[in-house]
């Protein structure tokens, strides 16, 4: 067991976001200007080991309008929307993280780059939240991946918020495990101290401490140990994603081939993406992002009313839809930054 106690020493210099997926899932790909056999063994890994999910989107017709792609580098100059679907379980067919159907998505994220690319937004949306599933009534959102997978999962979230999903990526919660590892630990700041109905016997205390990768899955999964369920797992899974980012962009870690391959290797098998989401994206959209820093890395939850009560007696989280309006403006838009301070939930 790790030593809970442990300090976290000075806190990591702020450094240019080299890779939007660091932030997100901790793949770092091509990062610190990697050239060569090692940037071509860097991507190479990524895109051999990376699930390739088929059929990821809804008939063109039910989505909202596409951005227009500039002919000369095949990337959208528009704000990008990336779909993170997070889950404990392999899919019910052939037990493959990219076939999801039958099995509902633990976690779910936006992730919004701006045009401008100066910032990047994650928002949370409860698993539990309740709202219109195309073709299917009423019903909590996660229950899209079970009914239809992917495709409608991108439905629904396109649904919401009025505005088209770009990319997707699916997460294998085990994954974390091998990230955290591979970085030597990650420090997070607890805020809320609880005993893990994953890690059985352990309790993790309120403050600082640096967690291994088998304490790092007990905490992103734990939901049971809070009054508020998934609103503080939201919270918890943010403040990891945000300490791997910090550790990510250390000059320790940057300027080390063998940690940086490492950790590609180790994320890979656990993610699963569509066919654009491929090395090429990410190391361009890297050099877009390059003056971005840690703290422009804003996470907040779609807003909600609380928990309730669905006509046929779930406990469902309730939308807040007056503020989604907001919110909704923002994705439409690329004016995320007009709801940020409103919603943020980690700083």
């Amino acid at each position: 067991m790790a030593d809970q106690s442990r300090p976290t020493g000075t806190k990591p210099k702020r450094r240019g976001l080299r890779t939007l997926l660091i932030a997100i899932v901790a793949v770092i790909l091509l990062v610190a200007g990697a050239a060569g056999v090692y940037a071509w063994s860097l991507s190479n890994t990524f895109d051999t080991q990376t699930v390739k999910i088929p059929d990821v989107f809804p008939d063109e017709a039910s989505r909202p309008t596409a951005a227009p792609v500039d002919a000369a580098s095949g990337q959208t100059t528009s704000g990008q929307n990336i779909l993170l679907l997070g889950s404990d379980t392999r899919g019910a067919n052939d037990g493959s993280i990219a076939d999801l159907t039958g099995q509902r998505s633990d976690t779910i994220m936006v992730v919004h780059v701006p045009a401008n690319r100066k910032n990047i937004y994650v928002m949370s949306i409860m698993r539990d939240s309740w709202l219109e599933i195309p073709g299917r009534g009423e019903a909590k959102i996660n229950a899209a991946m079970s009914y239809g997978g992917v495709p409608l999962a991108v439905q629904t979230v396109e649904g919401l918020l009025g505005a088209r999903i770009d990319h997707v990526a699916i997460v294998d919660f085990t994954g974390f495990k091998g990230i955290t590892d591979a970085l030597g630990g990650v420090d997070i700041d607890n805020p809320i101290g609880f005993d893990s109905s994953h890690l059985k016997g352990h309790y993790f205390a309120e403050g600082t401490h640096r967690l291994n990768g088998t304490e790092a899955l007990a905490f992103v999964r734990e939901r049971y140990a809070f009054s508020d369920g998934d609103f503080q797992r939201a919270r918890n899974q943010q403040a990891f994603i945000k300490a791997v980012l910090g550790k990510s962009l250390t000059a320790e870690t940057l300027t080390n081939p063998g940690k940086i391959s490492g950790l590609v290797g180790a994320i890979a098998p656990y993610l699963a993406v569509d066919d654009g989401l491929n090395s090429a994206y990410v190391a361009g959209l890297a050099v877009e992002l390059s003056n971005v820093r840690v703290g422009d890395v804003t996470f907040f939850t779609l807003p909600t009313t609380g928990t309730g009560t669905s006509p046929d007696g779930q406990s469902i989280v309730v939308i807040d839809q007056d503020k989604l309006k907001t919110v909704q403006k923002g994705f439409q838009t690329d004016t995320l930054d007009a709801v940020q301070s409103e919603l943020q939930t980690t700083g």
